[in-house]
C-alpha cells in the first residue's frame, strides 16, 4: 500500500510541520529522493519491511492554502495512492491545548467532500494514542475534529477542488497553542504515527456518519477507540453542528449535501449517529440519511455501549 504526506517544511512559516519533517529525517524515513516539487524541493520515499511505501512531499506552506498550485503535481505523481495526509498545526479561539488531531476534509457549506477511508484513519489515530503513551505525553489526547477544509478562508478558495484529487486525505495536526506546537515530544508522536497508517489489528470496522455535536466532540473522538470483541467503529466525516447551521442542512439541498458526504466514505456506512443535543431538524436529517441507506440510526450515548448494536 502507498501513503503520501504533504508537509510544510519551511522554518519561516507556520508551526509543527518543520519539526515533524526533521524528526522523520532523524528517524531515517527520508531515505530515498524521488522527484522535485513545484517549489524546487526534493520529495522522499521510504519502504517498510512489508513493502508499504511512504512518500514525503515538502511544501512551502500548508497544502490547502495553495491547492491550485499543487493539485496538478499531486494528480500527476500521487493519484494512485491509497491515502494521503497534510501535516500542519491546529489553532482556534476556543481550541483545546495538548491534542493530536485528525480530521477528514470537506466544505460543509458548499457540500464538497474529499474521499475518506475509515479503517486507515482509525489506524493512524490508534498510532497517535500509542505514541502519546509511549513518549509519556501526560495530558495529551488523540482526537477527531468536525469535517472542514482550511482551503476555504474568508470567502476565498474553491472547495470543488477537493473532488479533483481522488485520494482520501486527512489533516494531521498538533494543537492548539504555542506550548503545544513547540513540544518536541508531541511533534515526534505525530511524526511516528504517520508510519502506523497501515498497521491494522484486523477488527471488523463499522463505518459511522456522525451528525451534530461540537467541533471537538468527545463522544465521536472516543468512538474511534471503542472496541467490543473483534468489532470496532470507523469514524471519518463528522457533520458538526456549527456547519449544519451555516450550510442549512435542514433543507432539501442540505440533505443532498449529506448524501454527497456519505458517497465519499470508503465502504459506505453501517450506521448514522446523531448527537442527542442536535436540533430536531438535524435529527430528522440523520433519520432520513439512515433510511436512504437502509442502516440504523442511534443517539450518541449508544456509542459507549455498542454491544448488541444491529450493525
Amino acid at each position: 500500500m502507498k501513503a503520501v504526506y504533504y508537509i510544510a517544511f519551511n522554518e519561516d512559516w507556520g508551526h509543527v510541520a518543520d519539526k515533524v519533517w526533521k524528526i522523520l529525517e532523524e528517524e531515517g524515513y527520508l531515505s530515498e529522493k524521488t522527484i522535485t516539487t513545484p517549489d524546487g524541493k526534493d520529495a522522499y520515499r521510504y519502504v517498510d519491511e512489508e513493502g508499504n511505501e511512504f512518500h514525503f512531499v515538502p511544501t512551502d506552506r500548508a497544502l490547502c492554502l495553495n491547492y491550485t498550485k499543487y493539485l496538478p503535481f499531486m494528480n500527476e505523481h500521487y493519484a494512485d495512492f491509497d491515502v494521503s495526509g497534510m501535516v500542519t498545526w491546529h489553532e482556534g479561539a476556543a481550541a483545546e491545548p495538548n491534542v493530536l488531531t485528525c480530521h477528514t476534509l470537506g466544505d460543509m457549506d458548499s457540500g464538497y467532500f474529499a474521499p475518506s477511508r475509515p479503517r486507515l484513519m482509525r489506524n493512524i489515530m490508534h498510532g497517535m494514542k500509542r505514541h502519546i503513551d509511549e513518549l509519556g505525553l501526560e495530558g495529551y489526547r488523540a482526537v477527531t475534529e468536525g469535517t472542514h477544509w482550511s482551503g476555504v478562508h474568508n470567502g476565498e478558495g474553491d472547495p470543488s477542488l477537493l473532488c479533483e484529487y481522488p485520494v482520501a486525505m486527512m489533516d494531521l495536526e498538533v494543537g492548539s497553542d504555542e506550548s503545544s506546537w513547540d513540544d518536541e515530544k508531541a511533534c515526534k508522536a505525530l511524526a511516528l504515527s504517520l508510519m502506523d497508517i497501515f498497521k491494522d489489528d484486523g477488527k471488523t470496522v463499522h463505518n459511522l456518519l456522525c451528525v451534530g455535536g461540537v467541533h471537538f466532540d468527545p463522544n465521536f473522538a472516543e468512538a474511534v477507540f471503542t472496541e467490543w470483541g473483534n468489532e470496532a467503529f470507523g469514524v471519518t466525516h463528522i457533520l458538526a453542528n456549527q456547519w449544519l447551521v451555516t450550510g442549512e442542512y435542514e433543507s432539501e439541498e442540505g440533505f443532498e449535501k449529506a448524501v454527497a458526504c456519505v458517497e465519499k466514505i470508503d465502504g459506505g456506512i453501517d450506521a448514522v449517529v446523531m448527537h442527542d443535543k442536535a436540533k430536531a431538524c438535524y435529527k430528522d436529517l440523520a433519520r432520513n440519511i439512515a433510511a436512504k441507506y437502509g442502516v440504523p440510526v442511534f443517539k450518541h450515548q449508544r456509542l459507549r455501549k455498542p454491544e448488541g448494536m444491529e450493525l
